[in-house]
């Protein structure tokens, strides 16, 4: 949305306005839309009053706006994106509450604000990936786009795969039909027509991500530290630009100027004009790393760094309380300090080797009387096991 014309006051400085503004709290709800008292040169003020925005349509929603260089215009919007459940699935129900940190959210509001990338680094099982299922389900953004990367792990397949094999297969299995049939293969038939190189076009989902959504998408690009050496500057020119080409709708665009080609929401389908894909709103790009590597200066000056510290008693407790449901038991306590007590003694686990033995004491496989015997202490052994394998952590 654009910021009204403000009237100067008697300094010379612009006079206050109230507008809408969309902001990131990290406590587990949903969609949290405010207006806050900003000028053209501030920034949202830290005190704002609540709008009820829940039942806001996608069309009307508030969003804050970005700088004036970080301005995309790729159009015409498409309509509202799909959801699903695979938040509630990682991080447990909505309705429970979670205290993030001032980190987390300070960090996050920024990267909304300057339409950049976010890079959070952390150990594994920290809970890095799970901020991009927060961030969508809480701002009511749609199925997170999850792109998990490895050293084979291409840009371009990211972007869209092309099935040149199968056009060429299904080409020849229609001309074969039209000579059967006994028909010039001209194609100028309804319903008689060679199939649509659309059909062949698969977006991923980085490209699905960049795709003129009113709204920015969120994407997941998942251990981004394992990739080629040379992704993270190839990755460059789609977070300065928004935008990319696909060489095979590029080279048709006088035939078909338009072509309708699938994205990588299910059973998705989106048009691109003259083979190239602008971004309207640039999406939310959540990337996570272990730390196993460093990245180059030139990538890291256009993202937004967030360090995710190993959770700690009171962090681990909701988050079992989230899976688990309601206060945690006199079992469940003691399951989480032993936790805490065998993470330091290894050098650290993930949380979901907290969450696996939680589920065992609750599913009744193992009575609550017993998790002091032998049998307990063997199976938590096996499980709690720490990342490398030899008990150095």
């Amino acid at each position: 949305m654009n910021v009204p014309l403000q009237d100067a006051g008697s300094d010379g400085a612009p006079e206050p306005t109230r507008r809408p503004v969309v902001r990131y709290h990290g406590t587990g709800g949903t969609l949290a839309a405010e207006t806050a008292e900003t000028a053209e040169t501030a920034e949202t003020a830290e005190t704002a009053d609540a709008v009820d925005a829940d039942d806001t349509g996608y069309e009307q929603r508030p969003w804050p706006d970005g700088p004036r260089w970080r301005t995309f215009t790729g159009g015409p919007c498409l309509p509202e994106p799909p959801d699903d459940d695979e938040a509630d699935r990682r991080l447990g129900p909505a309705s429970m509450p979670r205290e993030p940190t001032a980190a987390e959210v300070r960090l996050v509001n920024a990267a909304l604000l300057l339409r950049r990338p976010l890079l959070v680094t952390g150990r594994p099982g920290v809970g890095k990936s799970g901020l991009a299922y927060r961030i969508a389900r809480e701002l009511r953004l749609g199925r997170v786009l999850q792109w998990p990367v490895s050293t084979r792990t291409t840009l371009t397949s990211a972007l869209f795969e092309y099935d040149v094999l199968g056009r060429a297969q299904a080409g020849q299995a229609w001309y074969a039909a039209q000579s059967t049939l006994g028909r010039a293969p001209t194609g100028d038939e309804d319903g008689d027509r060679p199939p649509d190189i659309g059909e062949f076009v698969q977006l991923g989902p980085l490209g699905t991500a960049l795709l003129p959504w009113r709204l920015p998408r969120v994407v997941l690009i998942d251990e981004i530290d394992k990739s080629d050496p040379d992704l993270p500057n190839d990755l460059l020119h789609l977070f300065e630009d928004g935008w990319y080409a696909i060489p095979p709708l590029v080279r048709v665009k006088q035939q078909a100027p338009s072509v309708t080609v699938h994205t990588a929401d299910p059973g998705g389908s989106a048009s691109v004009v003259d083979g190239i894909v602008r971004c309207h709103a640039f999406p939310i790009v959540i990337m996570t790393s272990n730390g196993e590597r460093e990245f180059p200066a030139a990538f890291m000056r256009r993202c937004l760094r967030l360090d995710v510290e190993d959770p700690d008693r009171a962090a681990l407790s909701a988050m079992v309380a989230a899976q688990f449901g309601g206060e945690l038991d006199a079992t469940q306590r003691d399951l989480v300090r032993r936790f805490m007590e065998h993470s330091d003694k290894v050098g650290g686990l993930a949380a979901d080797q907290l969450l696996n033995a939680a589920h065992l004491v609750t599913s009744g496989a193992y009575r609550a009387g017993d998790t002091d015997g032998a049998e307990w202490q063997a199976v938590l052994e096996a499980i709690w096991h720490p990342p490398n394998g030899d008990g150095t952590g």
